[in-house]
């Protein structure tokens, strides 16, 4: 077997791949006596069936199964040698009235390359970094609503603001009937607060959905409906009022911090509002790093400029789609997709350049602090080392587990050289700000 390349140009070339019967024969005689021995032909005793019926009726097929083995093998082994960094696979050239006959086989492929470039880290312009900060209104917003949550219900005879309300909605033709709560600090519509304000159990109060609740998703869980159906519903329900509870806010005191953080970790208000900054602005960080890491892609893609081999990547996207493709849609195919390659040769870019590599070692703890975590959601937050690395190894059992971890675990090296090399400004704001500024 013989392969030789001819560069086209920078972006492109050709493989040729040429076989002679000495690289393939011995297989195929070995398949075909194989198929002797086990053919079960009438007129002819088992493993007594002449060879040239056997070559008749299995011999092309056996022989162009074992040719592309042959290619297979050789082509990944010749391009891994010449150390060819392609994009997709090779593309074999179509060749009209190909003959399996001849002594030579001859094939082509067709290669796109991946094209040469560098990612300078240093950026030209300063990229914002924010560092969002907890302020005092959003501390103390949170303190209201732990001695809300930790608080005890006190059950009213009337109706008054603030209160929660216990009763069931009821709209016969939209076919409703939900009994929920309304928390009246959550009531928008100032009409439907005057109608409740003073009522008793066992009153009736019609209430117009459109613009109810200060957050409209709010209605669709009230209501029993779906958030499609809540989302436009302008129409009269009844209220019936079956129980009025004022929450009376939890005491601020060593039982309350010991049941949100364990016993003595918190002392007095003031550390509570310490542990909510630092919580709160902790879970910040990872928007902001997020952020930064949309920015940093958004700009290298922008600014480093390299050519891809379209055409190529366009027939190889026609070919190989799960679906037949016109050429139209390859064409719209590789556009939406043209961004994404180009990061990804990027990303490949700066991780060969910085030598940045993922160890199984990492990998493990990495899996074990994202464990952890997902165990104190569920109020498990001192696991046992042990049963860290039972899960851990179970988890890295699953290759698709493996992928998304590791995938996660490099976008946090990358960030972390990044926030080394990338010209950064620090930019202080608030929550609330940050959402403004960022989304708008």
């Amino acid at each position: 077997m013989n392969i030789t390349k001819e560069q086209i140009d920078d972006l492109n070339a050709v493989v040729k791949v040429a076989i002679t019967k000495e690289d393939y024969q011995d297989k195929v005689e070995s398949i075909l006596n194989d198929y002797r021995k086990q053919a079960n032909i009438p007129g002819f005793r088992k493993g007594h069936v002449p060879m040239g019926l056997i070559k008749k009726q299995y011999g092309k097929a056996v022989l162009v199964d074992e040719v592309n083995k042959l290619i297979q093998d050789n082509l990944n082994k010749y391009l891994t040698e010449e150390k060819l960094d392609v994009l997709g696979n090779p593309l074999p050239k179509q060749q009209d009235n190909f003959d399996w006959e001849n002594d030579q086989l001859d094939f082509e492929f067709e290669l796109g390359l991946a094209p040469t470039f560098e990612v300078p880290l240093k950026t030209k312009k300063a990229l914002t970094y924010y560092k969002i900060v907890a302020d005092k209104k959003m501390i103390d917003d949170q303190v209201e609503r732990i001695q809300k949550q930790y608080g005890k219900l006190v059950n009213q005879k009337e109706v008054a603001k603030d209160f929660e309300v216990i009763g069931t909605f009821k709209n016969e033709a939209e076919e409703i009937e939900n009994k929920t709560t309304i928390e009246l600090d959550k009531v928008k519509s100032k009409k439907a607060l005057n109608s409740l304000l003073g009522k008793k159990v066992g009153d009736d109060v019609t209430l117009a959905t459109k613009g109810l609740f200060k957050e409209d998703y709010l209605l669709s869980s009230v209501l029993g409906v779906s958030q499609e159906k809540a989302k436009d519903l302008d129409i009269e329900v009844a209220f019936t009022i079956e129980e009025i509870n004022e929450r009376e806010p939890a005491k601020l005191d060593q039982e309350l911090f010991d049941k949100l953080f364990g016993k003595d970790v918190v002392k007095s208000t003031e550390e509570l509002k310490d542990k909510i900054k630092e919580d709160s602005e902790k879970q910040f960080e990872q928007q902001s790093d997020q952020k930064l890491l949309n920015d940093i892609t958004e700009y290298f893609i922008e600014n480093t400029k390299f050519d891809l081999p379209a055409e190529f990547l366009t027939k190889w996207i026609k070919m190989t789609g799960e679906e037949p493709l016109s050429d139209d849609q390859a064409n719209e195919e590789f556009e939406k997709s043209e961004k994404g390659l180009r990061y990804q040769l990027i990303e490949g870019k700066i991780i060969k350049d910085h030598d940045i590599q993922i160890q199984f070692d990492e990998l493990k703890d990495f899996a074990k602090g994202f464990i952890k975590t997902q165990m104190a959601q569920f109020g498990q937050l001192n696991p046992q080392e042990e049963e860290l690395d039972n899960i851990a190894a179970r988890v890295l059992g699953n290759q698709d587990e493996v992928k998304r971890l590791s995938e996660q675990l490099m976008s946090q090296k990358l960030l972390t050289l990044y926030k080394e090399k990338v010209n950064l400004k620090t930019k202080e704001v608030t929550y609330e700000n940050f959402v403004k500024e960022v989304y708008g």
